[in-house]
């Protein structure tokens, strides 16, 4: 025994369109579309009696008409009719001149680029205070090492002139 049928009805593009199917989904493969129709609110049972009568008489084929219409739905309804257009107008798109964004506030971007500067002037004035100060201590360092090789140099020679004295004085000599 064949499914009962139920018709179901939809807008599709510039159509609104009825299939006679057994269920919600075999609506949509009649429809050829994997999105849940009825779901979205897209997609819904009629009882129609004039759309359930066209539907029927074609089972699990789509049937249309243009959107907006009373047509009565066919298999090839042919193309939507545009509205009738007040005089001077023509159909067809129309450009407008673009609208003028108006141009991005940089005062955010100066102002950071501004402190990323000053923080490399910074950095770079601290870091010739390091190397002033490493220059010094390297001086400083210089200077310490020649008077402690001076005053060892003396202090050695002094001892050694010491030590003479003391063996000629008749002590026996360091071994």
């Amino acid at each position: 025994m064949p499914a009962k049928l139920k018709v179901f009805q939809a807008r599709l593009g510039f159509y609104d369109t009825v299939v006679a199917a057994p269920s919600q989904a075999a609506a949509l493969r009649a429809w050829g579309t994997h999105q849940n129709l009825f779901a979205d609110g897209e997609a819904r049972s009629t009882v129609d009696p004039a759309d359930v009568e066209a539907a029927l008489a074609h089972p699990n084929v789509p049937l249309r008409r243009p959107v907006g219409t009373n047509e009565p739905f066919g298999l090839d309804p042919g193309l939507p009719r545009l509205p009738n257009l007040p005089d001077g107008k023509k159909p067809g798109i129309t450009r407008s001149k673009p609208i003028a964004k108006p141009a991005p506030d940089r005062s955010a971007l100066d102002a950071a680029r501004a402190s990323l500067a000053k923080l490399g002037e910074d950095q770079q004035r601290e870091e010739d205070g390091f190397r002033a100060r490493r220059a010094q201590l390297e001086d400083e360092e210089r200077q310490a090492e020649r008077r402690w090789r001076d005053a060892r140099t003396k202090a050695e020679t002094t001892v050694a002139r010491e030590r003479q004295a003391y063996v000629k004085g008749g002590g026996k000599p360091d071994q």
